[in-house]
C-alpha cells in the first residue's frame, strides 16, 4: 500500500535551515508529482511546495519562495524540502501528500518550530 514517511522536522532558530525528507513507498515514485503542505495552530493547512513527475517543474507558496527548494530522488523514492532562512511563522507541521491513481495519500507530518 502506498507509504509516505516525513523525517528531518526540529527545533532550529530564526535564520537556520532545515532540510525535510518524505520516503514514498508502494507506488511508481517517479510518475507521480508530490507535494509539501503544512499546518500551522489555528491555522488551515496550506500548500507549501509542488514538484512535478520526473522532478522538471516546481511550485512555491509565494511565502517560501526564495528560502524553500523542493527536490526528488527517484532512485531512494523520496522527496525532499530543503527550507533555509527560517522564520518564526514557518512553524509548523509539514506534510507529505500524494495522489496517486485518484486517491490522495498524506503522510503523518513532521513538526518543525523556529524559535530563540
Amino acid at each position: 500500500q502506498v507509504q509516505l514517511v516525513e523525517s528531518g522536522g526540529g527545533l532550529v532558530q530564526p535564520g537556520g535551515s532545515l532540510r525535510l525528507s518524505c520516503a514514498a513507498s508502494g507506488f511508481t515514485f517517479s510518475m507521480y508529482a508530490m507535494r509539501w503542505y503544512r499546518q500551522a495552530p489555528g491555522k488551515e493547512r496550506e500548500l507549501v511546495a509542488v514538484i512535478s513527475s520526473y522532478g522538471g517543474t516546481t511550485n512555491y507558496a509565494d511565502s517560501v519562495k526564495g528560502r524553500f527548494t523542493i527536490s526528488r530522488d527517484s532512485a531512494k523514492n523520496t522527496v525532499y524540502l530543503q527550507m533555509i532562512n527560517l522564520k518564526a511563522e514557518d512553524t509548523a507541521v509539514y506534510y507529505c501528500y500524494a495522489r496517486v491513481v485518484g486517491a490522495d495519500y498524506w503522510g503523518q507530518g513532521t513538526q518543525v518550530t523556529v524559535s530563540s
